[in-house]
């Protein structure tokens, strides 16, 4: 009788793939709008309307986190929770987050420069003391949405497409989708989402140099902490994240990007451009670390059997133990060559 194939086809394999990727997909799209209005119920019933945003975030994670744990157990390959959101326990973990926060933080200054050069900077600040508390509710607000976001578009989903066709197509895939995803906010313009896709391939390599998301939520955070936080301009759009420094950029759209942001001039083109070189360069070694699969040896067996008469030997000294033998030396007792003559003195004696 003919065997039975004990493993899937390939053409079954990316059929399941592309399968839980279209899930996966409709699944952040629910999640996100139970998260919202969730979140709208539960800041108006505790009286939390500044809290809002961060409550939003949170579910959106959880649901993220529970949708894609129980696709993957449908899909007949259980994971730790860690691994199937992309967050693996490893050494460099928190190595890696903070280079990618280095690396945001760097490309939002790269960005805003053209700005402060070129353009006409109103900067206003507010130093009440419920500015000061709303910058650590922003932050961890900023904090668990950068986690989140990168958990849909570069988590489960980007990895199930990647198996079925590919890094490349997959990475331009995702960036296109997350380029859409920020279309409807406020402000936005051709350039804001050709912006918002090539950030999409930063965060992309980030993930494929790596294969982990502790970098790209690093960088993640820190690009709109910074835009947001630091320099008080509008994030994506947003500019919910700015209390204590609020900064309006007077100028031409293309440099300052309008109400929605840096994230809309064209200058941060150029930005992301170097900070994707850059990620690159500093990726090197994780990417030998974690991305490259393990050497296996190859080649023929070079080990050789003993010869059948050196096993029957080796087997009775177990069974029976060698007698002593006593080796004795080469050559004789007495000298072989007789000694030197001794050297005389004046009186024609030998000397001792």
């Amino acid at each position: 009788m003919p065997a039975f194939r004990t493993s899937p086809s390939p053409r079954f394999t990316r059929t399941l793939e592309f399968a839980l990727f279209g899930t996966s997909v409709v699944w952040v799209i629910a999640a996100q709008a139970i998260a919202a209005s969730a979140s709208r119920g539960l800041s108006v019933r505790f009286n939390l309307p500044a809290e809002q945003n961060l409550l939003s975030s949170i579910l959106f994670l959880f649901l993220l986190a529970l949708g894609f744990t129980i696709l993957q157990v449908i899909s007949g390959r259980p994971r730790q929770l860690r691994e199937i959101v992309g967050l693996p326990q490893r050494s460099t973990a928190r190595e890696e987050w903070v280079v990618g926060a280095a690396l945001g933080w760097g490309s939002v200054v790269l960005a805003v420069i053209p700005m402060a050069l070129f353009a006409s900077l109103r900067v206003h600040f507010f130093f009440d003391a419920r500015s000061f508390l709303l910058v650590g509710v922003n932050l961890a607000t900023l904090l668990v949405a950068g986690l989140a976001e990168e958990v849909a578009f570069r988590g489960y989903a980007f990895r199930r497409i990647i198996d079925a066709i590919g890094p490349v197509m997959a990475t331009l895939i995702t960036a296109f989708l997350f380029g859409v995803a920020h279309l409807f906010n406020p402000e936005s313009s051709g350039i804001s989402v050709l912006i918002t896709m090539l950030a999409g391939i930063l965060f992309s390599i980030a993930w494929l140099r790596t294969h982990g998301l502790w970098l790209g939520w690093g960088m993640h955070f820190a690009w709109n902490a910074s835009m947001g936080t630091l320099f008080g301009l509008p994030v994506s759009g947003l500019r919910d994240f700015s209390t204590v420094i609020q900064t309006h950029a007077m100028g031409r759209r293309w440099l300052t990007g309008g109400g929605y942001g840096p994230e809309a001039a064209l200058f941060t083109l150029f930005a992301v451009f170097v900070a994707i070189i850059v990620l690159l360069l500093v990726t090197r070694e994780y990417s030998w670390n974690y991305t490259h699969p393990p050497i296996i040896p190859g080649g023929y067996p070079m080990d050789v059997a003993p010869p059948a008469a050196h096993t029957a030997m080796e087997a009775e000294a177990q069974v029976r133990p060698a007698s002593l033998v006593q080796i004795m030396p080469t050559t004789p007792g007495t000298m072989s060559v007789p000694p030197p003559p001794r050297p005389l003195n004046s009186s024609g004696e030998e000397t001792h």
